[in-house]
């Protein structure tokens, strides 16, 4: 993978490190490990995924990619030595709930999610256990999961990306790069974002009055399971959606190649929330530098493996966001990216 340009920017005094590693498996490390010294207690890292459980060599092939082990490892902690991970996995609300319940079963010392969904459903069958949420793409406070930013007050900390802040400046780009832009398609799950209803009635209402102040009509879909994807794009053009807004979470990460594949299919152009889509082939990325909320994460549960309670950490938010385009995409699709756009790009993709 090319190195990403420049760095997300969280509200924190620690300093920032450049990662080249690729974001899928960024959490795994080597299921195999040694034992630990005489008398050293080894700590346990419970990480809670949504899609298929991955085989041993998986694991052990992306045991590398991510920075989120070498980080922990600068930190002090060697995966065999003295910490190790327990994942568990689940592909539908139910299967996620009966995972975390495992975790609990396991009395893991901190759970390690992807996003609020993940985090409310952690904190159901957990309620005692700290719980790292990364990339929240939601109000943790709205969504019930924290009493503050400052001091989040019960089991959850981590850092939140606000996603709904960023539907404006999606649309303004897709705008931009369509100047008769009138209708545009705004694509969603219904798994893990079932688990914080709230979190999405507000995103549904927020992305209406970003299109309305964008002279756009919007159309919102949601998905349940990967085989509602063909449908659901069938249904953008029969509505004749002229562009696509994609909202990132784990189900859309997990099944991001069904999503880029049809995109290109039906000749959509879309906006994602992850450069790495647009590295595998989608048009426009608005959104954080994933890398380093990787990193920031190792830094949380390292607090918290050393005594702090989760309820004194300060929930972290993004303040840095980049534009990634892919001009051979672009080209593919007929279109011209606009010098006003490409002025604007942390990255071009030729």
């Amino acid at each position: 993978m090319a190195d990403p340009v420049g760095t997300g920017s969280l509200r924190h005094p620690l300093g920032r490190r450049r990662f080249m590693a690729a974001i899928a498996g960024s959490l795994l490390a080597t299921p195999q490990f040694a034992k630990a010294q005489q008398g050293e207690r080894i700590a346990r890292v419970g990480i809670l995924y949504f899609g298929p459980s991955l085989s041993l060599e998986e694991q052990e092939r992306r045991a590398t990619w991510g920075p989120f082990w070498p980080t922990m490892k600068e930190l002090g902690w060697v995966y065999g030595k003295n910490i190790v991970a327990e994942r568990r996995y689940g592909e539908t609300l139910e299967q996620l709930h009966a995972a975390a319940a495992e975790l609990a079963r396991l009395k893991v010392d901190v759970v390690l999610v992807r996003n609020a969904g993940l985090a409310k459903i952690a904190k159901e069958e957990i309620p005692s256990t700290p719980i790292v949420v990364g990339e929240a793409g939601a109000d943790l406070v709205a969504a019930g999961l924290a009493a503050s930013l400052a001091r989040p007050g019960g089991n959850v900390t981590g850092i939140q990306v606000l996603g709904d802040e960023l539907i404006a400046k999606r649309l303004e780009f897709l705008k931009m790069l369509l100047p008769n832009l009138s209708k545009v398609a705004w694509l969603r799950d219904d798994v893990t974002w079932a688990a914080v209803p709230e979190v999405g009635t507000r995103y549904a209402e927020l992305a209406a009055a970003a299109a309305r102040a964008q002279g756009v009509a919007l159309r919102s879909l949601v998905v349940h399971n990967p085989a509602e994807l063909p449908a659901a794009f069938l249904e953008i053009r029969k509505n004749r959606n002229q562009a696509l807004v994609v909202v990132n979470s784990p189900f859309m990460w997990e099944n991001r190649k069904a999503t880029l594949d049809l995109a290109f299919k039906h000749r959509l152009p879309a906006i994602y929330d992850i450069e790495q889509l647009v590295v595998d082939g989608g048009l426009i990325s608005y959104g954080i530098n994933v890398f380093e909320t990787y990193r920031r994460e190792a830094f949380f549960v390292d607090k918290i493996l050393r005594g702090t309670k989760p309820g004194d950490i300060p929930i972290e938010q993004a303040t840095k966001f980049e534009l990634v385009i892919n001009a051979k995409t672009a080209k593919a699709l007929g279109l011209t990216i606009p010098s006003t756009i490409l002025a604007r790009a942390n990255r071009v993709i030729e």
